[in-house]
């Protein structure tokens, strides 16, 4: 049966999960959640996941919302992308440490600075949250420093997560030139089997707006 994630592109939250399910080689098709409509905010969408968001992973019986829940569930039913014996705590420490340090911060400061009216952007918050996330760069620059993954020899959903928002195109304060270990980490990322951009993996795209 084939598995229906909600998501939009422009979601990097929903991109973890949309490439966590293409690279563990599911069976599973993009289901367009109109965001900026508002549609995350009707009665239909919340009894669908009473926290309001996405990505929320309809799998046969099982419903799912968060990233983390989702790349967990793909792991245990597919046996890919959670590391070799022994490093699975190491890698769902990292998904841990995305979901609080940069991803939330990352997709935040993205939104405010890209889909808010220009206006309403406000500029101490944006600071604020850009020294924020230039510390969680160099945690993650320093980490990858001799290594070619997060965890172990290969990619696993810890790689997934952290790079959930990291190939966008949208000014955020990340300058992929600036962390060239981060750089060379995300052009090994994409080229795994199957890799796509976010724009090109789920619908949605801020050019649909114009």
């Amino acid at each position: 049966m084939t598995a229906k994630l909600h998501c939009f592109g422009e979601s990097g939250n929903a991109y973890k999960a949309a490439l966590t399910l293409t690279l563990a080689g599911c069976d599973w098709e993009p289901v367009y959640v109109d965001f900026f409509n508002g549609a995350t905010r009707t009665p239909e969408f919340r009894k669908l996941n009473v926290m309001g968001e996405v990505p929320v992973l309809e799998d046969g019986a099982e419903i799912l919302s968060q990233s983390g829940a989702i790349m967990y569930h793909v792991v245990s039913k597919t046996g890919k992308l959670g590391g070799a014996p022994g490093e699975d705590k190491e890698v769902w420490r990292w998904v841990l440490w995305d979901n609080h340090k940069l991803s939330s911060q990352a997709g935040m400061t993205r939104f405010l600075m890209n889909f808010l009216p220009e206006d309403k952007r406000p500029k101490e918050v944006i600071s604020f949250m850009q020294a924020r996330l230039k510390n969680a760069y160099q945690t993650l620059e320093t980490h990858l420093q001799g290594r070619d993954w997060i965890v172990g020899t290969g990619p696993t959903v810890a790689d997934l997560s952290c790079c959930g928002y990291l190939y966008y195109p949208e000014p955020f304060g990340f300058d992929r030139k600036d962390w060239p270990h981060i750089d060379r980490w995300l052009d090994a990322i994409a080229a795994e089997p199957g890799w796509k951009h976010p724009y090109d993996l789920m619908p949605g795209n801020p050019s649909d707006r114009t």
